[in-house]
């Protein structure tokens, strides 16, 4: 089914049979009022895995209405490795990311003992709505890959791809993003654009559309194509945004939230399982999003 927008997502995700969210070390406040939000809502199910008498307390102080199941682990990486054996046994769906290290969260992910590395890289996309419940368009990577090289970035469109079909566009039409619309040979990025639409054309990247060097207002604004002459099927109508560096990316989506004021939603794909690795500064619909993204797509 086509998702047309956040709306229309929470509204599926309620509808679904409820998935189960396994949360490492949510020992915070706010957090634990996002989870009581979820359950309250019916988004999904949640298993803590954390410190227990730190979280009933937590819990009990600020009269919070919890139904989850604890798992008392108060190391970190004991807790990652427990949330990640609950995965695999079949008790959970998707994994949120609590109060702890980012690398030690993605180590227990990476293990590849453990089934939740598939062999592909680890990426972020930003996901935002597109007007006029058109879908969503999708900016990556801004969060997690630094600068990516060429095949960094073939895999980047992949994981983004695959997240699209799951919300129901099987066809996205991906831009790779530059400062300018032209190949320049002292422009690395120009350059891993050219190659990977041709990529795309000769069928090594599947499923999607892609186009570059673009930059982004001819990426996303037709007017903005036409009235610099960039044609193709993506210039104007882009699904999903391939930035050439996290820089860009952070810069971009945060520009997005605090100057634009538009909600965006964290999307970590890569994994057999949907991540949920929001920022600290995520608002509390941004979360509730994101939890409601892992539900409907795991």
């Amino acid at each position: 089914m086509f998702v047309k927008s956040f709306d229309h997502l929470i509204e599926l995700a309620k509808k679904m049979e409820s998935k189960t969210i396994v949360v490492v070390k949510p020992e915070d406040e706010d957090l634990l009022e996002v989870i009581s939000k979820a359950e309250i809502e019916g988004l999904a199910n949640f298993i803590l895995v954390g410190d227990k008498e730190k979280l009933i307390s937590l819990i009990n102080e600020n009269n919070i209405q919890i139904d989850s199941e604890i798992v008392n682990e108060k190391d970190e990486k004991t807790a990652a490795d427990k949330a990640v054996d609950l995965i695999v046994d079949g008790k959970a769906d998707a994994l949120m990311k609590g109060m702890l290290h980012s690398s030690i969260f993605l180590k227990a992910i990476l293990n590849k003992e453990k089934g939740l590395n598939i062999g592909k890289q680890i990426t972020q996309i930003s996901v935002l709505e597109k007007e006029n419940n058109k879908g969503f368009l999708f900016i990556t990577d801004c969060a997690i890959t630094v600068n990516p090289d060429l095949m960094g970035k073939k895999e980047i469109i992949e994981n983004a791809v695959n997240l699209a079909n799951k919300l129901g566009n099987y066809e996205p039409k991906v831009a790779v993003l530059a400062s300018v619309e032209v190949v320049n040979p002292s422009m690395q990025e120009t350059i891993d654009a050219a190659v990977l639409s041709k990529m795309a054309d000769r069928g090594q990247i599947k499923g999607c559309l892609v186009d570059g060097p673009l930059a982004f207002d001819n990426a996303i604004s037709e007017e903005a194509a036409k009235a610099k002459g960039v044609g193709g099927d993506v210039a104007g109508k882009a699904d999903i945004i391939v930035v050439p560096s996290l820089t860009v990316g952070n810069t971009l989506t945060k520009s997005i939230t605090y100057i634009a004021k538009k909600t965006v939603v964290a999307a970590t794909t890569g994994a057999a399982i949907p991540i949920i690795f929001t920022s600290r500064t995520e608002s509390t619909e941004g979360k509730l999003l994101s939890i409601a993204l892992a539900a409907y797509t795991a």
